[in-house]
């Protein structure tokens, strides 16, 4: 039996995903074969397939096949596999290989999917809103009544992510970067749009935080997805006590960047700065995404969360999804059906 795939025979622009086929692979012992029916876009896929984040350099191989995000339905189980059973719908962060439309992981990497739920919200959750969820809470550690900035993409998958939890957090304020033409997500969502074209972003936000009366200029944390030099703006507007969590921007190749990145936690002013994985993490404590998932996907079953979907896309159509997500038009989520 043959089955499609996207594959990447080099690193390189978006013509460079080709719809492959090839023998369905069978499971190991341990393993079960998914068959994907969501497969999420993001931009770590993008900087997968230029070759430019860390996790292609640690493939060590080429070509491979991308897809950080998936939900799926059991198909076949490894001979030692009990915990599953075919038929079952399931999540999970492989990484690589979710433009497919199967996939072959290891059983323990699977999260439950409550039934009844969309396939595209539910996807996206599994790498934005468990990014959003960890920044905001095993992370920043948000406190009732704080105040945040969403610096870069406020009104994508994850800053929209962001404004969604962080007011069922209680936040105080939320503010968020993004082009004029997107403030209605921002402000629907419960957030304070900041045109990064048009403003100063420091001057803005103590223009904005004055407002406070309390004297405390600034905000308590900044989530920084740009990263390179955006780090330092982003950690001059933190109060006092304040911490930047930056996540998802592209490597820099200035050395006075990466000097700056290392220095900032040297100044001792109280303030904090951290870079979060959510790979990473999830490697020291699995614990802790099979735990946040599992709270995410019942949040949605009751209708506390919304995301936001911009596009569903036949999986033939990886290349035209890039090139979508890359224009920066895009509100919310792209998500790939790799299946019917």
């Amino acid at each position: 039996m043959k089955y499609e795939h996207i594959v990447i025979p080099k690193f390189g622009g978006p013509e460079n995903l080709l719809l492959t086929e090839d023998e369905l692979p069978q499971p190991r012992a341990n393993e079960v074969r998914v068959k994907v029916l969501a497969a999420g876009v993001s931009f770590a896929d993008i900087l997968m397939r230029k070759g430019v984040h860390p996790e292609s350099w640690n493939l060590g191989r080429i070509p491979f096949t991308p897809g950080w995000d998936v939900v799926g339905v059991v198909d076949k189980l490894g001979d030692k596999v009990t915990a599953w059973q075919t038929g079952q719908m399931v999540a999970a962060l492989p990484i690589v290989g979710g433009y497919a439309e199967y996939i072959i992981l290891p059983s323990d990497e699977l999260v439950p999917v409550p039934p009844g739920l969309d396939l595209a919200e539910s996807v996206s959750l599994v790498l934005n809103y468990i990014t959003a969820y960890q920044m905001l809470h095993r992370c920043a550690h948000l406190k009732l009544g704080e105040s945040i900035l969403i610096n870069g993409g406020a009104a994508g998958g994850v800053g929209t992510a962001l404004l969604q939890l962080g007011k069922l957090a209680g936040l105080k304020k939320m503010y968020g970067t993004t082009s004029n033409d997107k403030n209605d997500i921002v402000s629907n969502l419960g957030g304070i749009p900041i045109d990064y074209k048009s403003v100063d972003l420091i001057q803005e936000i103590i223009r904005l935080t004055s407002r406070d009366g309390n004297g405390n200029q600034g905000v308590d944390v900044v989530f920084d997805g740009i990263g390179g030099k955006s780090l330092k703006s982003s950690y001059e507007i933190l109060r006092s006590g304040g911490r930047l969590v930056a996540y998802g921007g592209t490597p820099t190749s200035d050395p006075e960047d990466w000097l700056m990145m290392f220095t900032l936690n040297l100044v001792p002013d109280k303030r904090n700065f951290m870079l979060y994985s959510i790979q990473t993490l999830k490697r020291l404590k699995p614990d802790w995404f099979h735990e946040d998932l599992v709270l995410l996907l019942d949040l949605l079953k009751q209708g506390k969360i919304n995301p936001i979907v911009a596009a569903r896309m036949p999986l033939n159509q990886a290349a035209q999804a890039h090139e979508l997500l890359a224009s920066g038009s895009v509100r919310g989520k792209i998500v790939l059906i790799c299946n019917d």
